[in-house]
């Protein structure tokens, strides 16, 4: 027995022995394939580059009064919304990547921290690749006709100028972005962007209707009996929220502009951009189209849903061209800078509801930049319906998917979440901005009328609105906002609005304010470390 044990133990430390010089060995493997590894990589990164940053962008905000005047003794609003990005970005060569995916919510608008019933709002904001089709600094391409030729496809953010008729309206927690494939062209100069875009809701067998999007999952019949909504339609409802045979569109979220849920069912566009000196020019030409419908209803739930189906062939076809031109005098070491802009944008073809339309805008204005401070006045025009406009016509100027927070008031009164006056839109504004090291501060006055004059009424006043703003550099990924607006409105912003009940049951003061701390981290970066000596 004892002879026995001891032979066990002698071929345990055997295999311990080998099992050990095994493992050592594996180790050793181990260590040159990480080694290899991270020098490829290297090698790699000596090509390529990656980018890796984020973003979480809380933001409180206060409201009475904000894109609507809201009825005598309505109370304040208040809530936090928040949008969290990850970014990822990959260049080498040829070959441009980018993907954004976020998600924005309200505080608080889950159903519990513990049930799958929540308020997501997680969506994929960007996904696109960019392709160098051309290239004259490049050896290895053949094709040499441009300094640069390559095409962007898939989902992405489009920005022309100062965002006024195209931009990703960033201010909205959600953003915007476009389904499209983009051909850009750089030559001696020059700036060539040709895009297009075309939608559709599935996988179709047949035909190549579409219906919008953000079309909610159900809606109340004329009964108030919520039903689903039926297929192919959006319905129309009324101030009591049951569908209407005269009721409005409903969405899942209020468009953010006049085209901001994108009914488009596709578009066709041409960018051109040249800098001259101190003095830049482009010119835009943006061909969009919209699938045709038909009023209709569906029994459903002991009820009707009116709506309006896109199952006719067809589209209504629009066209928006027009051109925009900055010259810069002065420099800001001598006198002063000063920056004119000025641009006149023509709108024909028919509307979304295939109106025939014939519309205008055009915009001036001069900043004047000494030292730390800017500051100049500016004249925006959007034409409008005359009461004497035909039915069957329409002269209201849509300005497309831009960033109408940036430009007609902070409080969004105008083609933001609310609509737009029918009678068109003036705005004469004065802007003031003061820049130093780690902040700047921003005060801009509005006088808003309408382009024409309303039905009963002897004046085209709507009101007036002074927007204040403070932006604090807190770090090199961290910024901090804070703002306040007021508007002071007449009885005719009532009118205008198409608000329903009489001027007399509003508060013609409207408050906003908010606070906002924008978190944009970079997730490569490393910080800089001095040499010891």
């Amino acid at each position: 027995m004892y002879k026995f044990l001891s032979n066990r133990v002698r071929s345990c430390r055997i295999d311990f022995t080998l099992l050990k010089a095994t493992l050592q060995d594996k180790k050793v493997i181990f260590q040159k394939l990480l080694y290899i590894f991270l020098l490829s990589l290297s090698s790699i990164q000596t090509h390529a580059q990656f980018s890796l940053t984020g973003q979480i962008r809380p933001r409180g905000e206060v409201r009475k009064g904000f894109a609507n005047l809201v009825p005598n003794g309505a109370k304040t609003a208040a809530f936090i919304s928040q949008r969290t990005r990850l970014n990822f970005g990959y260049k080498w060569d040829r070959l441009t990547f980018g993907v954004s995916a976020q998600d924005v919510r309200v505080w608080g608008q889950d159903a519990s921290t513990i049930s799958q019933a929540d308020g997501s709002r997680f969506m994929l904001h960007e996904s696109w690749a960019d392709l160098t089709l051309a290239n004259k600094a490049d050896t290895t391409i053949k094709f040499k006709l441009f300094d640069n030729l390559s095409l962007k496809i898939g989902r992405q953010e489009l920005i022309y100028d100062d965002a006024r008729l195209i931009g990703n309206l960033d201010w909205l927690q959600q953003g915007r972005r476009f389904d499209m494939a983009l051909l850009k062209v750089v030559h001696q100069g020059w700036q060539v962007d040709i895009g297009y875009a075309f939608n559709q809701n599935n996988e179709n067998f047949a035909r190549t209707n579409y219906v919008p999007a953000n079309i909610p999952a159900s809606v109340k019949n004329n009964n108030g009996v919520l039903v689903p909504t039926p297929a192919n339609m959006i319905p129309l409802v009324n101030a009591a929220g049951n569908s209407a045979k005269t009721g409005t569109p409903t969405f899942t979220n209020p468009p953010n502009t006049n085209g901001g849920n994108q009914d488009y069912k596709n578009f066709t566009s041409i960018y051109v951009a040249r800098k001259f000196g101190q003095t830049r020019i482009s010119a835009l030409y943006f061909h969009d189209e919209f699938g045709k419908y038909r009023l209709d209803s569906v029994n459903s739930g002991g009820g009707k849903v009116y709506g309006r189906f896109f199952d006719i062939n067809g589209t209504h076809n629009r066209n928006t061209f027009g051109a925009m031109i900055t010259p810069v005098f002065g420099n800001a070491s001598g006198f002063g800078k000063v920056a004119v802009q000025a641009a006149y944008y023509h709108q024909n073809g028919h509307d979304r509801d295939g109106k025939k339309l014939d519309a205008y805008h055009y915009t001036i204005s001069a900043n004047y930049s000494k030292g730390k401070f800017t500051l100049g006045p500016g004249f925006d025009y959007l034409s409008g319906n005359k009461t004497t406009t035909p039915t069957t016509e329409s002269k209201r100027f849509d300005p497309l998917y831009g960033t109408p927070h940036k430009f007609w008031g902070t409080m969004d009164y105008f083609y933001a979440p609310t609509g737009s006056p029918a009678a068109g839109l003036k705005d004469y504004y004065f802007k003031t901005k003061f820049t130093a090291n780690q902040f700047y501060v921003i005060a801009d006055y509005h006088l808003f009328e309408t382009a024409q004059a309303l039905a009963n009424s002897n004046s085209q006043k709507l009101g007036q609105e002074v927007d204040l703003g403070i932006n604090y550099t807190l770090n090199k990924f961290t910024t901090v906002e804070l703002g306040y607006s007021i508007m002071k409105a007449e009885d005719n912003m009532v009118i205008a609005k198409a608000q329903p009940g009489s001027p007399a049951d509003y508060n013609k003061t409207g408050h906003f304010g908010y606070l906002m701390i924008n978190i944009k981290p970079d997730f490569l970066y490393t910080k800089p470390s001095a040499i010891k000596q």
